[in-house]
């Protein structure tokens, strides 16, 4: 009997092999240090909430590096600044988004909705708000 996380695959007479590969993070893991059972939390750097695993003994962190990854990729776009053309369409004008954008949306949040929240917060300051994914964080 096959099983679940490692299947065998037959597409057009090659075999392949499926791997589901769990996220270390959801392990026991002691701490290198001192040996002691890590405990699971959270923590909060530029508005991103990073999973991290705290020894209690000696004080040290981990945190999980996919999540230490897409603020790295945060962090490049956000110090860059984008020119945009304001344009008339109709009776209404738009703008077009930068690709590094969007693609760093669909990145880090897996669905993209085709529409967006947009507000006037001060007289020169418009936002836009992509839909929020909700992650599970343990």
């Amino acid at each position: 009997m096959q099983s679940q996380r490692n299947r065998n695959i037959y597409i057009q007479g090659i075999y392949t092999s499926s791997i589901h590969m769990e996220d270390l993070f959801n392990q026991r893991i002691l701490c290198s240090t001192c040996n002691t059972q890590m405990q699971k939390g959270t923590a909060q750097k530029d508005g991103y909430t990073l999973r991290a695993l705290h020894c209690q003994n000696c004080n040290k962190k981990v945190f999980h590096p996919g999540d230490l990854e897409e603020l790295k990729q945060f962090q490049k776009i956000r110090d860059k600044e984008f020119r945009v053309k304001l344009r008339m369409v109709g009776n209404s004008y738009t703008i077009s988004i930068p690709k590094e954008i969007i693609h760093f949306q669909e990145e880090t949040q897996k669905e993209m909705e085709e529409t967006i929240r947009m507000c006037l917060e001060e007289p020169e300051k418009l936002s836009i708000f992509f839909s929020k994914r909700l992650r599970k964080l343990y």
